[in-house]
């Protein structure tokens, strides 16, 4: 088992009697499943339905004081707790960013289970997230019996599996749940009440309008740069995000990929050529979810 302490991570709390209800009324998963030692993936989006920051929550146990954390990019982290502020208006709530980080834990089951810890919701393969204090990563990776690494080996694994990372792989407030696998990867929840952005969500879903996906390439050569055009003859089909040892993710119009395929016409980014891992991904209706 490895284990990497992610330090483009943070940790916001928002806690108080109406926490619960006031996150359910503003982000895409149903806080009302939550429950200590269980993590959901979600959002809060802007009033037009993209994603202004994602991120994984879990609610904190009793001995914790209770409330809701939130593993979330610590670029946003501020900027994430100064919006919740400016929606809870008189809603009895508190939102602290706290001196927590995120480490991660793959490729095993942990030896023991910390109080602040949950099973990643978007892939099981992603194993367990751990909210702690950075100085606290070496002991933590001890108990749970992992071998401790650099976050770039999780980057990697990450990346392997096709799960889009905000600022990479997509670009926050400028793509839609839809766009980034959200739905695939059971951050929005279809059934639950209204929140900020429901509408076009929902429109997208069920109306099966989401013409751009996020994929998993195949490299053969080195990495293109992040954000450089993906190419099908002359035309731009797509935008390269993050890649590592062969592998990589791009966002791409479904549309333009499928006619290029039929077309046999080669992808390249950057002049390098690149190929689907799973190019039927592109012709599998909105609405199907991913196997």
């Amino acid at each position: 088992m490895k284990s990497a302490f992610l330090p483009d991570r943070g940790v916001i709390k928002v806690a108080g009697e109406d926490a619960r209800n006031f996150l359910n009324g503003l982000i895409t998963t149903d806080v009302d499943r939550l429950k200590p030692g269980l993590g959901r993936f979600g959002a809060l989006l802007t009033p037009q339905g993209k994603i202004v920051v994602d991120f994984l929550i879990t609610e904190a146990p009793a001995g914790h004081g209770g409330g809701f954390l939130i593993d979330c990019p610590k670029p946003l982290a501020d900027g994430l707790a100064t919006k919740l502020k400016f929606y809870k208006l008189r809603a009895k709530v508190t939102v602290d960013n706290l001196d927590l980080g995120v480490l991660a834990a793959w490729d095993g089951q942990p030896a023991a289970q910390p109080d602040l810890a949950f099973a990643d919701p978007r892939n099981a393969a992603l194993g367990t997230r751990i909210l702690i204090p950075e100085d606290l990563t070496r002991k933590l990776s001890d108990l749970i019996g992992a071998e401790l690494v650099d976050a770039s080996e999780y980057e990697a694994h990450r990346i392997a599996l096709g799960v889009p990372r905000g600022g990479l792989d997509f670009m926050y407030s400028d793509a839609f749940p839809h766009e980034t696998n959200m739905d695939r990867l059971a951050g929005v929840d279809f059934d639950k009440g209204c929140y900020v952005g429901q509408e076009v969500v929902s429109r997208m879903q069920h109306r099966g309008t989401a013409r751009t996906r996020s994929v998993k390439v195949l490299l053969e050569a080195s990495s293109p740069e992040v954000g450089v055009s993906v190419m099908a003859g002359d035309k731009s089909v797509g935008t390269m995000g993050s890649s590592a040892n062969g592998k990589g993710i791009a966002l791409v119009r479904l549309d333009r990929v499928a006619d290029a395929l039929d077309a046999g016409q080669a992808l390249t980014a950057g002049g390098l050529t690149l190929k689907l891992a799973e190019p039927e991904i592109v012709r599998i209706p909105a609405k199907q979810p991913l196997a």
